[in-house]
């Protein structure tokens, strides 16, 4: 993802600071993230996708082709050291919706900030247990649990427990 960013960046014809500033991150954030010392959340992808003026499957993966079906095949993604999200599906054309598999971190609050952005997002536990905090709000969710909000609220996952969680996450976009 680190040359990727920088590409759409330089392609954009922004330099470092005013991609951090149109993103509403930090200069250096979106260093670590351009130097691979750091992953983005879904939430700062959104941001980074949006101040390029990009998909934000664009900020991930290789861009689609034409077809209006897409199958990715398990053995053809590319591999995602956790907690990188690994694309599950990416948005076509007049289509709004991207799916990833994310495997949450048990960091403290301060070290990931909470996301927002417009649109929706479907979470579905896929093993192990989480924390869904929704601003003020605090959910646990097990495997086989889902969670249907809106995104525009300020939004964390947590991975709490022994075991490793996995998520799969649906964000609808809003234009």
């Amino acid at each position: 993802m680190s040359i990727k960013l920088k590409i759409l960046r330089v392609q954009a014809g922004m330099t470092l600071e005013e991609l951090a500033q149109a993103s509403d991150l930090t200069r250096s954030y979106v260093s670590r993230l351009e130097r691979g010392l750091s992953t983005p959340s879904v939430g700062a992808a959104l941001k980074l996708a949006k101040a390029l003026r990009v998909p934000v499957e664009e900020v991930f993966a290789e861009p689609s082709d034409s077809d209006p079906v897409v199958i990715r095949r398990a053995e053809a993604a590319p591999e995602a050291t956790p907690p990188a999200p690994r694309m599950v599906s990416s948005a076509l054309p007049d289509h709004k919706m991207v799916a990833f598999v994310l495997n949450p971190t048990d960091e403290p609050v301060r070290n990931h900030p909470m996301s927002h952005h417009r649109g929706e997002e479907i979470l579905y536990v896929l093993k192990g247990q989480v924390v869904l905090q929704l601003a003020q709000r605090s959910e646990t969710l097990r495997a086989g649990d889902s969670a249907h909000f809106n995104s525009s609220i300020p939004h964390k996952i947590t991975s709490v427990g022994k075991q490793q969680a996995s998520v799969l996450l649906v964000i609808a976009q809003e234009e």
